[in-house]
Parts: C-alpha cells; structure tokens; sequence
C-alpha cells in the first residue's frame, strides 16, 4: 500500500510476513498465500505492500538463479502484492531473533545482506526510487570488544562498495537500515550518533523499530532530532508497542504470562536498566517501571496492570510524518496489527488506516 505525504512524495507502507522457515520458493508462496495476499483481500486494495524474510540459504539460492527471481517477481503481481523492503534482520533458519550469532564483525553477515540487496533490486515496482534491507544493530553490546569493532568497520567498508556495485550494475539503489535495540552495540540515539559518524550515510540508515526505541526511554522526539542532526537518515519505521509495568510488583503475574520459552524479552528501566532475559527480570526486580520488549498489536491492549507503548509509536510517527517532506520512505506494520493513521498529515491513495 502506498500512503501520500502532504508534499506529495509517496511512503510505502508494508505488512511483515510470518517469521518461519521457508526454505525454497514453494514455501514462499505459500507464505505469502497465508498472510499477505488475505489480508490484501480483507482490505479490498489493488495493491498491498509486503516486507519479505528469506533465510540466508535461501537468499543465497536467489540471488545467483535470475529464474526464480522472475519467478518470485511474478507471484507477487499475480496476487498484487509489491515489495520494496526485505529483512534481514534474524539471521538463523527458524526466524529466532534470540538465536542469532552472526552480527557485523563475520563476513556471512555481509555475504547475506548483498544476496538479500542483489534480490531486491529484480523485486521493486517499476517506478519504486530505491528499496531497504533491514539488518540487526552490528551486535550485542556485552560482546562487543576492539578486534569485533576493527573487523566490523572493515566489513561495513564491503559492503557501502558492494551496495555502490548493485546500484552501478542494475541501475537501482538499495540502502541498508541498521535496527537499533536494547542491548546492542546500536541502542540510544547517542550510540546510533556516534557509530555513524564513521559510516557511509548515503546507503546505511536506520531501521526504527518504535517498540525498541519506547525501550530507551528516550523522548521519541529527541532521539529523532539527534539522528537527524547527525545525518542519519531512518530508512524504515517498524511500527510496534511495548509492553510496560508501572510497578512491576503489582504485575508480575500478568508478566509471567508473557515469558516463553525459546523467545527473549529484554526489560529495560528508565535508569538504563537492562535484564536481558523477562524471566531474569522476574527473579531480580529491578526498581520499576519496566518496558518490556514483547510486541503488543497494534490497536489491542494488555491485561490489567500492564499497558501498552501506544503514546511512544504515535508520537515518532507525527514527528516523521510531520514535517515539510516525509521523515522515512517506508513504513512496517505486523500483519496481524491495526492502527488509525488519520492523525498524520497523509493522503493514501487507496485507504486510510493500516491494514488489520
């Protein structure tokens, strides 16, 4: 789907898919069968926006088979959907955020994100300026030491080249959003300022995902003052609530309904507090409130004493959306979320709420 800014210039709204495992191309298909092209249908729209997961294998298979790239192009006009953004953000088989080991110092990490650029670029609309691929935020902070950082800026060298080299080869740019996290190497907006002091900010960005910034505790005004002051540009917002406990006493049985197994939920404090684990947190209490990293649909609020981040996502949007051009070109909502967007300055041509 396609939403008009005020000025006139286009942001693309787009419906995560499901996170599991597709290991070929039937399985894709058949992802995009389940979950986008029905929520297409409810929304009685000619065209619906997807952002798309492949696995690094994959990945890896496509960008080298120009086929099946065709082949995945004309699936999605068949069903109209369009895609102009892909995620690479998990990196294991199974979609498992919480798994994933290979960050921004391992060549595989780069290796992946071109496959991902390299497919992109057969995928975009005719008329789309350019695509996003999103990554996760170089790593995990309490991992990070001297020699990661060293390989990483040299890997992060390869690839403003390799995005350079696309771009020269098809005639299409693709840039590539880092997703700033608790816990990760890229968090507050200061992180965020300094680390792309020394980067390429023509092709690298952010990808903002609006739960994770509620969890810095952060003015949502502010942090994007301070990226915007720095030149950092928000290649893509993730649109997503928290979940928050004024006083984590009072809720913990509504949080332990919220842990599961194999899944991470970091906690964060306004004191910059972090238990990597809601679990841990459970057992340790760190003085409240807590903001939990647990997504909360959209439109949908949590059990009693638990509440919802929805002030936070609302705010940022208003200030992207606000101003006299747009504050990003793509936009990111669950497929299963909806929210009223008659509060921004936008004219969509076709609808004007996100799709539920």
């Amino acid at each position: 789907m396609r939403l008009r800014h005020h000025s006139g210039r286009v942001v693309h709204l787009s419906h995560g898919t499901d996170l599991r495992p597709a290991r070929d191309l039937p399985a894709v298909v058949e992802q995009l069968d389940a979950y986008a092209a029905a929520v297409r249908a409810r929304q009685d729209v000619d065209t619906l926006g997807v952002s798309l997961w492949l696995p690094p294998t994959l990945a890896a298979a496509l960008a080298i088979d120009a086929r099946s790239r065709a082949r995945l192009r004309a699936e999605l006009d068949a069903r109209g959907l369009e895609i102009v953004t892909l995620s690479g953000v998990p990196y294991g088989q199974g979609g498992d955020e919480g798994s994933d080991v290979c960050d921004w110092s391992s060549p595989a990490r780069l290796e992946y994100t071109l496959d991902l650029a390299r497919i992109l670029v057969d995928l975009l609309p005719d008329d789309a300026v350019r695509g996003a691929v999103t990554t996760t935020g170089l790593g995990r902070r309490d991992e990070w030491d001297d020699p990661r950082q060293k390989d990483c800026s040299r890997i992060l060298g390869r690839l403003s080249g390799g995005l350079a080299e696309v771009a020269w080869q098809t005639g299409r740019a693709v840039r590539v959003g880092f997703r700033p996290e608790p816990g990760a190497v890229l968090d507050g907006s200061a992180s965020v300022a300094a680390a792309f002091s020394r980067l390429d900010k023509d092709r690298l960005g952010v990808c903002l995902d609006l739960a994770h910034l509620a969890c810095t505790w952060e003015d949502p005004a502010a942090y994007l003052d301070r990226l915007a002051g720095a030149g950092v540009a928000v290649i893509q917002a993730h649109v997503a609530a928290a979940l928050e406990a004024a006083d984590p006493l009072a809720a913990t049985e509504a949080l332990s309904g919220y842990v599961t197994d194999g899944h991470h939920y970091p906690v964060t404090t306004p004191d910059d507090g972090y238990v990597g684990e809601l679990a841990e947190a459970l057992q340790e209490f760190p003085p409240g409130p807590w903001r939990v990293l647990h997504p909360v649909p959209l439109g949908s609020e949590p059990p009693a004493p638990l509440s919802a981040t929805t002030e936070i996502w609302r705010t940022a949007l208003r200030h992207l959306m606000g101003g006299d051009v747009p504050g990003t070109e793509h936009l990111d909502v669950e497929w299963q979320s909806a929210v009223d967007l008659g509060e921004l300055d936008l004219s969509p041509p076709q609808e004007a709420r996100l799709p539920c």
